[in-house]
């Protein structure tokens, strides 16, 4: 019997001791990459060719895994008979240790990512998978659209493209068709030509065409397109869905008037038509008055979670005119009270209510959509609001009771909170195939609703409408959802009605978005079965078929081309499996290639991505698809000839490698990771058969030698600078004598592990170099006073730092400290109090300037000569007095920039001037900086207040030299930018106007020959009056400074105070000057807005009409545009563009018409006196 073999012993490794440290070059061996860096080579020359084949794992001596090929078809293994495994003395079967000598090493994406050797994730699986790659494939040809998608699907009805706008036109044309009364009348009527206008150019045709395209098409989805032209329509604005039906309606009734056959003439009254009466019944003598009309669609308003059988009860409800508004009855011929109301005569056989969704809010001159819900039944009972043929007290025989019931047909819906935009759509019932479908534009779905459940009259149920799957419902439900607006509710609300016959399953809907609902009245036959739908005529079927020709042509094009397209994707599948099946490299003696990750994983997607398929070719241009696809390629684009596709057209495909490539040409040991190396046999199959080649073309022998040197000084610096911190470390602590000075910033960075001191490829600067050596040594080489930017070592230890620096030069710890340092500082003390003394006399001398100048209280210098002066000195001033040391002594203060070229005050004193470039200061502090800094010229000012007869205080500043206003306009016009004030006004406060500004700007005359200013101060920031504070508070106004510049505009100021005051644009009046700025185009230096000065800004309530009789303003809100409707169109009756697409523009409106609301105003009249529209 044979031994047992025994399991290999695992070596355990060992971890760290207690308190051992991890040694960075501890990690390294002998078979990982860089292991050789300090032990086999310490100088660059030792560097040998297996080393460089080592950086990148391509050595011997590598770890790195020879890993097999995955998708490699394996031949199924001969069957081979069993071998019985004979157990050793005593032991079980199971514990037998069977060893395979062909196992594989552990191979995983995550485990071989920077394996160079194993090319198994690099993108094959999408090759593996033929469905997938197929279809990617495809996408990379650009075929086109698939026009086999468009294919109509059986059992749904066609739907219509939106255009852009169009599907409040699409909703309408979807009831329409579904009624094949009309249907038939439209596809009867003789469509009108002339000479300008073609038979086909005719909207009668075209309608033909459509409804003909929805019957007979073979598309999924028509485009109306030539309908909406020949209507003249703009597919690029929504308009009214219900505006477009009475008008197309208008439109086609002119059309069948013109018809020779008496049922056309009157097809639209005879199906749409209803007859009504408004009836006044005198409550004195009893007299009825009554005026008969026709409708075509019964208007209802809304009222939240109301019935339609309560909104036409509301609507027939009778009126009471009474007081101002009483009957003038004829019989008793005077004034009287009596009722009105409206009398539904006759119903036609479809009957159309519309639901008042979009209705007109006064208040803001604009149409808002109701957002009340509304339940309607799925049948209806009209005879309870029919007033019977003789009159109200005739009886009704039971054959007019089963007379005028209606079955829903159909519910137009618009999603959307806003009247001026949203979504049109339609619910309708496709009498042909007895279903309900929802027409979303080219979207149709089929809608299971309780239609089949007439099929069993002894089991009526409700139910809901949801997600087209029928159920039963135990209570009401409304879905809010826009895609299940319609749902059904208990069938006993119509519990009013008696049932129908013959008996169908009646429920309710409910809706908040539905506007039309459609109503059909209820044949002699049994509805809910199935009918025919009418012929359509010869033309417009021919055209029908012929668009069903151009589709049919265009699916079997698109398969030729398909069909020879999989022909060469089998083809291309073959050779790329092949490559890649070969491509792996089984020892390091085999020729091989070297590639990037990415470059191999673009060459296996370069056909399946639409990315990758664009690549480049060696002149720098782009190919396309087809032309980076293999050797035997065709042309740019799939030609219509599919021959084409079989003539080989060799083409070279570079794929760059420039990602492990350095910058001398070869290859880059710090990007190993991302190498792979193939077979150079499969490389060569890759330009033979695919035409690609990789740029540049490398060996594992082209390892950069340069860059291999360069990263080994950097690596042996890393292995040897720790060795010699250490070594610096064992004997650096200080003896008692005999140590020496080194730099401590020097000294800490390099006992770092990474030294930031270290330069790429470049030795450490020694302890003496800049900036370390005067933290030693100090400018005049002797020992520098600050002692705490040195730290001694020991002798030996700088014996050791020379040996390692040999240019280091270092000072003994007993050297004596620079004498001339030394008295340099002596000497700099004495300057500092010198200068501090100076200080502290100016401060003393100049108290009243130190503590009160720029401070803003000018309530202490009133009646008080004064002066002024730059505020920039004072401030500077005040640097030096708090550290005399630190900063320097101003120079002399410069009024002179206060005065213009002909000697005149450039500044107003009593103005926004005195800003924060000016201080003001007294007479006797200006005597002081005369004497010490020799200040001029003087500019004498003196401010003085007053008050007036309604004991209000002013100040004003009374000053000798005259102002100059045109220096002074040109100085506060020279900025870029500046601060204003805005000052806001009270609700008390009147509009500023130009009167008010001027005399309130008014100077009198000057005391002393001079002129002095006037200026009212409101709580200044600057200069406030002095009064109480109870005074100071009823007068104050709410400031803020501003900073614009010169190229804004007002709107850029109405915007700027909306951010930082909170005002709303349309809430701000601007005044400057006491003009109102209207003009929001108007820039800065257009309004002549100086540096400092002041606008005027009234805040008006959104809901506060800013107009009154004395004043004609601009309205702070305009009514909304409504569009121009279907102006200019052919439903207008007025077609004046011939280009549909073209804008409409509309021609400005009469002097003194209103453009919002039309009403006659005078013709010099500013505004509108019914809406405030600026006229």
């Amino acid at each position: 019997m044979s031994s047992k073999r025994k399991r290999r012993t695992v070596q355990q490794l060992e971890g760290l001791a207690a308190g051992e440290k991890l040694k960075r070059q501890n990690l390294t061996t002998d078979t990982s990459p860089w292991g050789w860096v300090g032990t086999e080579v310490t100088n660059a020359s030792g560097i040998t060719a297996e080393h460089r084949l080592a950086t990148c794992n391509f050595s011997k001596r590598s770890t790195a895994s020879f890993c097999p090929n995955k998708f490699v078809q394996k031949r199924p293994a001969s069957v081979e008979p069993a071998r019985q495994v004979t157990p050793a003395d005593g032991e079980l079967a199971d514990d037998v240790i069977v060893i395979s000598e062909d196992e594989a090493p552990n191979c995983s994406k995550r485990a071989c990512k920077k394996n160079p050797n194993c090319l198994n994730y690099l993108g094959q699986d999408k090759w593996e998978n033929e469905d997938g790659a197929m279809k990617a494939y495809l996408a990379t040809m650009k075929l086109g659209h698939d026009p086999q998608l468009d294919d109509r699907k059986a059992g749904l009805p066609v739907g219509l493209k939106n255009l852009g706008a169009t599907c409040y036109a699409n909703a309408f044309i979807q009831v329409w068709y579904q009624d094949l009364a009309f249907r038939n009348g439209v596809y009867q009527c003789q469509p009108s030509q002339d000479k300008e206008h073609s038979f086909e150019d005719s909207p009668v045709f075209r309608l033909q065409a459509t409804f003909a395209a929805l019957q007979e098409g073979k598309k999924s989805v028509f485009n109306p397109i030539k309908l909406v032209e020949s209507l003249k329509l703009k597919t690029n604005e929504q308009q009214d869905a219900q505006e477009f039906s009475k008008l197309f309606m208008s439109h086609l009734d002119n059309e069948f008037q013109k018809q020779l056959n008496p049922a056309l003439k009157h097809l639209l009254a005879d199906q749409f038509q209803g007859q009504q009466a408004y009836c006044t019944t005198c409550q004195k003598c009893g007299t009825r008055s009554e005026r008969e009309s026709d409708f075509l669609e019964v208007e209802v308003n809304l009222e939240n979670n109301s019935s339609l059988a309560d909104r036409i009860e509301a609507l027939l409800q009778p009126e009471t005119l009474s007081g101002d508004n009483q009957y003038s009855c004829s019989h008793c011929n005077s004034l009287q009270d009596a009722t009105r109301q409206v009398v539904l005569r006759k119903l036609p056989p479809i009957l159309h209510f519309s639901l008042l969704r979009f209705v007109f809010d006064i208040t803001t001159m604009e149409r808002k959509k109701s957002k009340h819900n509304i339940s309607f039944p799925s049948v209806l009972d009209m005879n309870r609001f029919l007033e019977p043929p003789g009159g109200p007290k005739t009886a009704k025989s039971p054959a007019d009771e089963s007379e005028n019931i209606y079955d829903l047909k159909g519910v137009l819906l618009h999603k959307g909170p806003s009247a001026y935009h949203g979504h049109y759509e339609a619910m309708v019932f496709d009498v042909t195939q007895n279903s309900w479908f929802q027409f979303n534009d080219e979207i149709v779905t089929k809608k299971q609703t309780a239609m089949k459940a007439a099929e069993d009259k002894d089991k009526p149920k409700a139910w809901v409408l949801n997600n087209g799957k029928p159920r039963p419902i135990a209570k009401k439900r409304r879905i809010e959802d826009s895609d299940d607006e319609v749902v059904e509710v208990d069938p006993k609300g119509q519990s009013k009605a008696p049932p129908p016959a013959p008996a169908r399953c009646a429920y309710n809907m409910s809706s908040k978005d539905a506007y039309m609902l459609v109503y059909a009245r209820r044949g002699t036959r049994q509805e809910y079965q199935p009918q025919a739908p009418p012929k359509p005529p010869p033309r417009a079927l021919e055209a029908v078929h012929k668009l069903n020709q151009e589709h049919e042509e265009a699916c079997a094009s698109y398969q030729e081309k398909r069909d020879a397209v999989r022909s060469r994707f089998e083809e291309l599948r073959e050779r790329m499996s092949g490559i890649y099946r070969s491509w792996h490299v089984s020892s390091n003696d085999q020729k091989s290639v070297v590639a990037s990750q990415y470059a191999l994983e673009q060459f296996l997607s370069r056909h399946l991505s639409k990315e990758s398929s664009g690549s480049k070719t060696p002149n720098g241009t782009s190919k396309t698809p087809l032309e980076s696809e293999a050797s035997s390629r065709s042309a740019s684009t799939i030609p219509m000839d599919t021959e084409a596709l079989k003539v080989p057209t060799p083409l070279e495909d570079e794929i760059s490698i420039s990602s492990i490539v350095c910058a001398h040409g070869g290859l880059d040991p710090d990007r190993a990771d991302d190498m792979k190396r193939i077979d150079y046999g499969a490389y060569k199959r890759m330009v033979e058969e695919e035409g690609c080649v990789f740029q540049p073309e490398l060996s594992p022998n082209d390892v950069c030698e340069e860059c291999v040197r360069e990263i080994f000084i950097e690596k042996l610096y890393q292995y040897e600078h720790p060795k010699r911190v250490a070594e610096f470390d064992a004997v650096r602590e200080a003896a008692d004598s005999g140590n020496y000075w080194i730099s401590k910033a020097w000294l800490k960075d390099w006992r770092q592990a990474k030294p930031k001191m270290h330069g790429h490829l470049e030795d450490d600067p020694p302890p003496d170099a800049d900036p370390y050596g005067s933290h030693v040594r100090c400018e005049h080489g002797g020992l520098s006073l600050n002692t705490t930017s040195r730290v001694r070592i020991s002798a030996e230890a700088c014996l050791l730092l020379k040996s390692w620096f040999p240019s280091w030069e270092t000072l003994a710890e007993d050297t004596e400290r620079c004498a001339i340092c030394e008295a340099g500082i002596e000497i700099s003390r004495e300057d500092k109090q010198v200068m501090r003394k100076k200080a502290e006399d100016e401060k003393a001398r100049l108290k009243h300037m130190h503590d009160n100048a720029l401070s803003g209280n000018t309530n202490l210098l009133e009646n008080v000569p004064c002066a002024m002066i730059p505020a920039q000195f004072v401030r500077s001033w005040r640097q030096w007095i708090m550290r005399p040391s630190l900063h320097p002594r101003p120079e002399a203060p410069n009024t002179s920039s206060f005065l213009c070229e002909h000697g005149l005050l450039a500044i107003d004193p009593n103005t926004s001037d005195l800003d924060t470039s000016v201080c003001l200061i007294r007479r006797q502090d200006w005597d002081v900086l005369e004497e010490l800094y020799q200040a001029c010229p003087l500019i004498a000012v003196q401010n003085r207040s007053y008050s007036d007869e309604n004991g209000l205080f002013h100040t004003e500043f009374e000053h000798e030299i005259e102002v100059c206003a045109e220096c002074r306009r040109k100085r506060k016009s020279d900025y870029d930018m500046t601060e204003v004030t805005i000052r806001t006004l009270g609700a008390d406060d009147p509009n500023p106007t130009p009167e008010t500004f001027s005399a309130a700007s008014q100077r009198p005359n000057t005391v002393n020959g001079s002129r002095q200013t006037t200026i009212t101060t409101y709580a200044s920031r600057h200069f406030g009056p002095r009064q109480s504070k109870r005074l100071r508070k009823a007068t104050q106004r709410r400031e803020r400074r501003l900073c614009i510049s010169k190229t804004m505009s007002v709107k850029d100021i109405k915007l700027l105070i909306q951010e930082q005051m909170d005002i709303p644009t349309i809430c701000q009046r601007l005044f400057y000057q006491g003009h109102e700025l209207l003009d929001n185009d108007v820039t800065v230096p257009t309004l002549g807005i100086l540096a400092n000065d002041v606008l005027d800004l009234r805040e008006e309530s959104e809901d506060v009409d800013l107009l009154d009789e004395s004043d004609s303003e601009v309205p702070r809100k305009k009514r909304r545009d409504e569009g121009g409707g279907f102006g200019g169109t052919l439903l207008s009756g007025d077609p004046t563009s011939e280009d549909p697409q073209s804008e409409h523009t509309s021609s400005p409106p009469a002097s003194g018409t209103c453009p919002a609301c039309t009403f006659e105003n005078p013709p010099t009249a500013p505004i509108c006196s019914m809406c405030e529209t600026r006229l």
